[in-house]
């Protein structure tokens, strides 16, 4: 019972691990997109400021 117990215990841990690990995963991939938005709309206006 008691090994039961504790294997439902890890389990839990585990499961809120993994969706904090996620979360965190999901915010950083946000992040990066936001970063490659921002490097692509710079190189633009360098660009274009470079052709005038």
């Amino acid at each position: 019972m008691r090994s039961l117990v504790v294997a439902v215990g890890v389990i839990a841990v585990v499961l809120i691990l993994l969706g904090l690990f996620l979360k965190a995963l999901k915010w950083l991939l946000i992040i990066g997109v936001v970063a490659l938005i921002a490097a692509i709309v710079l190189g633009v206006m360098k660009g274009r400021r470079a052709l005038r």
